[in-house]
């Protein structure tokens, strides 16, 4: 499991416009990695919708904001249109930067184990090291503490 101050994982995903993102091609900026569940539920689309209303802020502060989930890029270009997200929306589809960052976990549905996405966001200082991680998060006020945290390491 990740912890503060070790180096994330760099990664390349596929983006929901068809462009690759590369972690480790941001180095000197900061960076904001919200994984999240599963597109267009309840709770995935309230996270995404507050990080969305909160793009210009952070694109004007030059902190780049990403969100992650196992579907595909397909889903992604979907949901981004339905509910016209901001953010930029990552695809991985193999789990793998999802298991490397620790949020493919057991979870527990009306008595039934599966694996899927720990609600997660991880910010990234300009060294690429672990600033900040909020675990199991809870939406209402979220990504405004996550802007109001990378706003100190600016």
């Amino acid at each position: 499991m990740l912890e503060l101050d070790s180096t994330a994982p760099d990664f390349e995903l596929p983006a929901e416009n068809g462009e690759k993102f590369r972690l480790y091609s941001l180095k000197g900026k900061i960076v904001v990695l919200f994984f999240y569940p599963k597109d267009d539920t309840a709770g995935c689309t309230k996270e995404a919708l507050a990080f969305s209303h909160l793009q210009s802020e952070f694109e004007e502060s030059g902190i780049k904001v990403a969100g992650i989930s196992p579907d595909s890029t397909e889903k992604h270009a979907k949901f981004k249109d339905k509910h016209d997200l901001k953010v930029l929306l990552l695809s991985d589809v193999e789990r793998l930067v999802v298991e490397s960052y620790g949020v493919w976990v057991e979870k527990s549905m009306y008595g039934k184990k599966y694996k899927g996405v720990e609600r997660t966001t991880f910010l990234i200082n300009t060294d690429m090291k672990i600033a900040n991680i909020w675990r199991k998060v809870k939406i209402p006020g979220h990504a405004d503490a996550v802007y109001n945290s990378a706003l100190k390491l600016l």
